[in-house]
C-alpha cells in the first residue's frame, strides 16, 4: 500500500508539474502573441513614402492595426525608434536543395539541406521563395513543401515549379542537377508531363528556351513550348519562360507565356513587344544578380569583404572567387565581354519594361549554382534595380507586393496592412533613401513571431 501510495504520489505530482509547464508554455506564448510596435519608420510595400512613428500592432500573426491610436494592455510593446519596418522579402525565381559546397549535384537534395537553406533565406529576411523547376520527388513525398507552405516548420516558405521543360542534350545543362527536367520530343508526352505536375500541386510550370549563349545547339522548339504552355493552361497553370534572346519573347508571347523568368539580354525592347507584354499581363522577372556575378568576380567587387556577404556563401565558395586562377579565367572567357554587355542591356530592359506598367517581380536564380549565394542575392538585386534606374522605394515594392502578385499569395504577404500575415524585417537606417540599408537587419518575423536577428550575430 505504501508503494502504491509512492507511485500515486509521484504520478500526481509529474501531473502537476506538467500541468504547470503547460500553463506557462501557454501563458508565455500568449504573451507573444500580441506585438505593439511603435515609434515605426514604416514602409508598407505599396510604394508611398514611409510612415514616421507609427504603431503596429500584431495579434495572432497577423497584423492587427496601424496607426498612432492605438493601446493594448496584453502587448508587448518593442520601441523601434530609429529603426524601419519593410515587408519580408519574397523571390519569385530561386532554386533550392541541390547546392551545396561549390557543387550542384542531385546527391546534395537532402532534408537536411533543403531545411538549411530555407533558413538562410529567413536569415536574411526571404520568406516566400518559388523553386523555378529543379525540385525532385522527394520534396512531394515527404510532405515537405506543404510543411513548408503552411508554415510548419522553420525557414521560408518554399513554392515549386516541380519539374520544368527542357530541351533534349540542350538546357538545362545537366551537369547542375537538372536530370529530372522534363525533355519532350514530341507533343504527344506533354499532356502526361502536366499531368505528373498538376498531381504534385505544381504552382507554375518552367520551360527554357535558351541555347546559353551559343552553348547547346539545341533550344526547346517552338512546337513543343506551344503544346507546353497550351496544355498548361487547360489545368488551370501558369508557364514561366527562362528566356535570353528579344526574338523568342516575341514567339513566347504569341504563344501565351505568362512569366518571363529573366532579363531579355540579346537587345533592347522595342515598344510594340512592351506593348503587348503589358497587354497579356505578363509578369517579368529581371534577375540582374545573375549577370552581374557572370563577370563580378574578374575584378573585386564592392561586396567582397562584407561579412553580409561572406556569411551568405556556402563552403569554399569564396575562396574559389577569390581565387587568382578563377579571376583570370574570367578575364579571358570568350563570355567576358557578352557577358558585361548582356548586364547593361538587362539594366535598360528592366527600366523600359518597368516604366511601361508591366508587373516587374525580384527574383534572382538563388541557389542554381554557387555563384549565387541564397539570401544576399535578393538584396544585391534590390541595389542593382535601383542602377537601374528605379527609387529605392519601386525596388522595395518590386520584391515585396510584385512578388507576391506574381506568386498570387498578395491575399497574405507582400504587404504591412491589416488583416496581412505579419512578415516583415526590422532594420537600422532607411531603405527609402539608401537601399543597402535592407542589410542593416536587426530582426525578422515570420506570422508575427521573431525568427531571426541580424546574420550578423550567427
Amino acid at each position: 500500500m505504501k508503494v502504491l501510495k509512492k507511485i500515486s504520489g509521484i504520478v500526481l505530482g509529474s501531473l502537476l508539474l506538467l500541468s504547470c509547464n503547460q500553463k506557462n508554455k501557454e501563458n508565455s506564448t500568449a504573451s507573444n502573441e500580441t506585438l505593439l510596435l511603435e515609434n515605426v519608420r514604416l514602409i508598407d510595400g505599396n510604394g508611398g513614402n514611409p510612415v514616421e512613428n507609427t504603431k503596429v500592432l500584431i495579434k495572432d500573426g497577423k497584423i492587427a492595426q496601424i496607426g498612432n491610436d492605438i493601446s493594448d494592455k496584453e502587448a508587448q510593446v518593442i520601441d523601434l525608434k530609429g529603426k524601419t519596418i519593410i515587408p519580408a522579402l519574397i523571390s519569385a525565381h530561386s532554386h533550392i536543395g541541390t547546392l551545396k559546397g561549390t557543387t550542384t549535384k542531385p546527391e546534395n537534395y537532402t532534408e537536411e539541406n533543403i531545411l538549411s537553406q530555407l533558413k538562410k533565406y529567413q536569415d536574411y529576411g526571404i520568406l516566400n521563395v518559388m523553386s523555378m523547376g529543379t525540385d525532385r520527388p522527394f520534396l512531394f513525398e515527404s510532405g515537405l513543401r506543404d510543411k513548408s507552405v503552411n508554415g510548419e516548420i522553420d525557414g521560408a516558405r518554399i513554392h515549386s515549379a516541380g519539374y520544368g521543360f527542357g530541351a533534349p542534350n540542350g538546357a538545362p545543362p545537366l551537369d547542375f542537377a537538372m536530370d529530372k527536367v522534363y525533355r519532350p520530343t514530341s507533343v504527344k508526352e506533354i499532356p502526361a508531363e502536366l499531368d505528373s505536375l498538376k498531381k504534385i500541386n505544381a504552382e507554375l510550370v518552367k520551360i527554357w528556351v535558351d541555347d546559353f549563349n551559343g552553348k547547346f545547339k539545341a533550344k526547346v522548339s517552338p512546337e513543343i513550348y506551344k503544346a507546353i504552355i497550351t496544355e498548361a493552361h487547360k489545368r488551370n497553370l501558369r508557364v514561366a519562360a527562362h528566356v535570353y534572346y528579344l526574338a523568342d519573347l516575341k514567339k513566347l508571347l504569341a504563344d501565351g507565356i505568362d512569366i518571363i523568368g529573366h532579363s531579355i539580354r540579346s537587345e533592347v525592347i522595342d515598344p510594340t513587344t512592351l506593348a503587348q507584354m503589358k497587354a497579356k499581363g505578363v509578369v517579368y522577372i529581371p534577375t540582374l544578380s545573375l549577370d552581374k556575378y557572370s563577370f563580378a568576380y574578374a575584378e573585386k567587387p564592392e561586396w567582397i569583404d562584407e561579412e553580409f556577404f561572406k556569411k551568405s556563401l556556402e563552403p569554399g565558395v569564396y575562396e574559389m572567387i577569390t581565387s587568382e586562377k578563377y579571376k583570370n579565367d574570367l578575364k579571358n572567357s570568350p563570355s567576358y565581354t557578352t557577358n558585361r554587355k548582356a548586364f547593361e542591356t538587362a539594366k535598360q530592359n528592366l527600366k523600359k519594361v518597368y516604366d511601361a506598367g508591366i508587373l516587374v517581380a525580384m527574383g534572382t536564380d538563388s541557389g542554381a549554382m554557387p555563384l549565387r549565394a541564397q539570401g544576399f542575392s535578393e538584396h544585391l538585386e534590390l541595389q542593382l534595380m535601383t542602377e537601374a534606374g528605379l527609387t529605392p522605394l519601386q525596388a522595395l515594392t518590386v520584391a515585396t507586393k510584385n512578388s507576391a502578385k506574381a506568386l498570387k499569395i498578395d491575399n497574405n504577404f507582400g504587404t504591412i496592412e491589416q488583416g496581412k500575415t505579419a512578415d516583415f524585417m526590422i532594420v537600422e537606417g532607411n531603405p527609402a533613401k539608401n537601399i543597402q540599408d535592407t542589410r542593416k537587419i536587426v530582426s525578422v518575423y515570420k506570422a508575427g513571431k521573431e525568427v531571426s536577428k541580424s546574420v550578423l550575430n550567427k
